[in-house]
This record gives C-alpha cells, structure tokens and sequence, in this order.
C-alpha cells in the first residue's frame, strides 16, 4: 500500500488539496501499477510561523 506523504503550509482550498490528492493518486496509479483503492495520501498542514525559509519563519516573508 504506497502511503504519499505531503507537507505544506496552510491556506489552500479544500478544492486544490482535492485536486491535489486526485493527481497524486492518479500518478501513483499510472507509475507503480497498483490499485488506487491501495493507495493512501496524507496532506500535513502547518501554520507559516512554522515554516522557515532562508532562516526566517515564512511568515514573515511575502513569498
């Protein structure tokens, strides 16, 4: 059972992380052959204070 395994900062819409998991299923499908029903994706959120870039947390940041 592939298990896809995503981090991103918070914000999207339940429609592009929808979206999100459709496609990565769909490639995990495509690439290693195996049933989507076996194939589990996880979206981990984290608040952009919690995120750093170039040694400052993205918050801070406009990109």
């Amino acid at each position: 059972m592939p298990i896809i395994d995503v981090t991103l900062i918070d914000g999207r819409t339940p429609e592009r992380k929808a979206a999100l998991i459709r496609e990565l299923t769909d490639a995990a499908e495509r690439v290693l052959g195996v049933p989507r029903e076996s194939i589990r994706v996880l979206l981990r959120e984290l608040p952009a204070e919690n995120w750093g870039v170039g040694g400052e947390p993205k918050a801070a940041s406009r990109s």
